[in-house]
């Protein structure tokens, strides 16, 4: 998640006030829970070639720009698609 994501999510679900270590371990979890949510998304509207190479690519260790990129390419509506799962988890977490 880029920076502005993370500001927003802070501010959006309150957690401001909290120590900056603490800010940044919340942080790193939501990561990886839209990370999880997008990787079951993308594996669901590639096609097989493209979950062939997508495999490679993390295989491969491929960067983030390098992912990014091919998501975009491959996955119509992806930025919505982030947001949406984005969504989701601040709603989700406002709820608990």
């Amino acid at each position: 998640m880029n920076t502005q994501i993370q500001s927003d999510l802070i501010k959006e679900l309150g957690l401001e006030n909290l120590p900056s270590d603490k800010q940044e371990e919340l942080i790193i979890k939501m990561t990886e829970v839209v990370l999880k949510r997008m990787f079951i998304e993308t594996m669901d509207r590639l096609s097989p070639i493209d979950q062939e190479l997508f495999g490679g690519m993390l295989e491969n260790q491929a960067g983030p720009d390098e992912i990014e990129n091919f998501l975009k390419e491959n996955i119509h509506n992806y930025e919505e698609l982030l947001q949406k799962i984005i969504s989701e988890l601040k709603a989700e977490m406002k709820s608990a």
